[in-house]
């Protein structure tokens, strides 16, 4: 599913898990994971207001992690 911002993807996340019946116990952790890394994010880079991708949110959460290091010439 594509978000508009990352408000939009915030708010999209809160609503689905308001609804206990339409979520199963799986979806429900992932989301609730999604969220706290999108929240982080957002804390984090207040003026970015674009949908971040899941490595976006990875290296966030891992700045020294392999695949987030960034090599210049």
């Amino acid at each position: 599913m594509t978000h508009k911002n990352i408000t939009d993807h915030i708010q999209k996340d809160k609503e689905e898990l308001s609804n206990p019946i339409m979520i199963s116990f799986q979806r429900r952790r992932h989301i609730e994971s999604e969220l706290v890394s999108l929240e982080v994010y957002a804390t984090n880079h207040p003026e970015d207001t674009h949908d971040p991708t899941p490595l976006e949110l990875y290296c966030d959460a891992n700045p020294n992690a392999l695949e987030c290091r960034i090599y210049e010439n």
